[in-house]
């Protein structure tokens, strides 16, 4: 019951507050200076910047957690007698039924919450709601929408599921009816979300834990288009193209494309698909807006820039204004983010996990080892690190995987992310690796994080772009990697020096 969130003072407690989704709207009801408690297993910079802001985040998940709004000191300090009432329990879908503190909001009667109902109450409240959902593609397209409206001064409030280096975190909080929010799919809770424009970037199975079919992602979508006020839609995808319909009334959707012969709203002409940068004339209706350029790679950037453009636009700012903010743009956390360069090996960190977005990074990486203008690339070879994501995407799209790989000169996998599913018998790494040799000369499996680590130390040589692939916890060896080859850097002119000697 979406109505049944209280966002008038009662407080919050977040069972699992350090989690990218959870995060983002823990920031924005301590930003609205609401009362907000939770729980995290791990300390990072996410859950430390939820402490300054005012949050109170518990180290462990016990029952006493819940307690802490009933304390006597916190009724004192409260000004509004909701404080001392049960909090808001708010949970993801990660968090088991037999969670303690789940379990203590069941026995205590407390208000139990998706997070995905809070999210849908905030989006409800404003009268300028983005939903942006899709299966690829959310995260940077949200943050592009983000920008624009933040640097054309209508000071949105944006929910993302990344880390932006424009409003340092994964969200912020604006004082203007605008909202900016990732709609996520993986769970079914896109049909809560009732917006003022909701946009669609694609339609895919990705997350066969939840839907058995193609069909039900489908009528997900279905069911955003109909909540939604007007709609923009990527028809470049088959399934948004011909299977999902608008509202009958006039206006009711923008379309957007990098086909010219699909007639949409918003499309692109003279595409450069540079090594360090994106560049196409842009029209809408057919008519010439002007030229866009921005630090974006591939072709899958700049369908994502088409549709920030075509919201921009539906809110009356200037094409130049759009052009610009993008032209600054730096990209979301872990969206193809540059971790460090040492001995003129790049490290590359990505969250793609689905053989579409693998493909799609790759794409983007091999921009970087071509020949551009006559000048020489700076870069030789691509090299891919794929940790598979669950048991279950890994089953299902198995033989997609094996063939994402062509634009990485050299592939390795390490063993299956489970985040949280059972291993089915026989089924790890090593399977995945086999099927990508059967479409690729160069792959190697290393079993572990600290095998990757060791391999890419031995192995790694000037000119590599290394693309760290996957959703899970592949990138917590980058550091590790980096600074091996920093130290080797560092120590070369004196080898140099000794060999003069």
């Amino acid at each position: 019951m979406l109505n049944a969130v209280d966002l008038g003072g009662r407080p919050f407690h977040f069972i699992g507050i350090g989690g990218i989704g959870m995060s983002a709207i823990a920031h924005i009801l301590t930003k609205r200076q609401l009362p907000v408690s939770g729980s995290d297993l791990r300390d990072t910079n996410i859950t430390q910047k939820l402490q300054t802001l005012g949050a109170q985040v518990f180290r462990q998940q016990t029952a006493e957690n819940l307690d802490y709004f009933q304390q006597p000191q916190q009724i004192e300090s409260a000004t509004a007698i909701k404080t001392a009432m049960l909090p808001q329990v708010i949970c993801s879908t990660a968090i088991q039924h037999s969670n303690p503190e789940y379990q203590a909001a069941v026995r205590l009667g407390c208000p139990i919450f998706h997070r995905s109902d809070v999210l849908a109450a905030l989006i409800n409240e404003s009268a300028k709601s983005v939903s942006v959902g899709g299966t690829h593609g959310k995260t940077t397209t949200s943050s592009l929408i983000g920008y624009i409206l933040v640097q054309a001064g209508l000071d949105p409030t944006i929910v993302v599921g990344g880390e932006v280096a424009a409003w340092e975190g994964n969200a912020r909080v604006g004082q203007s009816p605008y909202l900016i929010a990732e709609a996520d799919e993986s769970d079914g809770s896109l049909v809560k979300f009732h917006s003022h424009i909701g946009v669609i970037t694609n339609i895919e199975l990705d997350h066969p834990d939840h839907y058995a079919t193609l069909d039900e992602v489908v009528q997900i979508f279905q069911a955003f288009v109909d909540h939604s006020q007007h709609v923009v839609l990527c028809i470049d995808c088959e399934n948004t193209r011909n299977r999902i319909t608008p509202h009958a009334s006039e206006d009711s959707s923008t379309t957007y494309s990098l086909n010219p012969a699909l007639n949409a709203d918003y499309t692109a002409d003279a595409i450069v698909y540079g090594s360090t940068y994106t560049a196409a004339d842009i029209y809408e209706k057919g008519k010439f807006l002007g030229c866009l350029r921005f630090g974006l790679l591939g072709r899958h950037n700049l369908s994502n820039a088409l549709a920030a453009i075509a919201v921009g636009r539906r809110f009356g700012i200037p094409f130049e204004a759009i052009a610009s903010a993008l032209l600054t743009f730096e990209g979301a956390r872990r969206r193809f983010e540059n971790r460090g360069e040492a001995g003129n090996i790049c490290f590359i960190d990505d969250y793609a996990h689905h053989p579409s977005e693998i493909r799609a990074t790759l794409s983007s990486a091999k921009l970087r080892t071509a020949q551009q203008d006559g000048i020489s690339a700076d870069y030789k070879r691509v090299i891919a690190v794929f940790q598979p994501h669950r048991y279950s995407r890994t089953l299902t799209f198995l033989e997609e995987f094996s063939q994402a790989f062509s634009d990485a000169d050299c592939v390795i996998t390490t063993d299956v992310y489970s985040a949280g599913e059972p291993k089915p018998p026989g089924m790890d790494g090593g399977g995945v690796a086999a099927a990508i040799a059967e479409h690729h000369s160069t792959v190697c499996y290393q079993a572990t994080l600290a095998d990757v680590a060791t391999h890419l130390k031995s192995t790694l040589k000037p000119g590599d772009l290394v693309v760290f692939l996957g959703a899970g916890d592949l990138n917590r060896i980058i550091p590790e990697v980096l600074s091996y080859f920093q130290q080797q850097q560092s120590s070369a002119p004196d080898r140099a020096e000794v060999a003069l000697r």
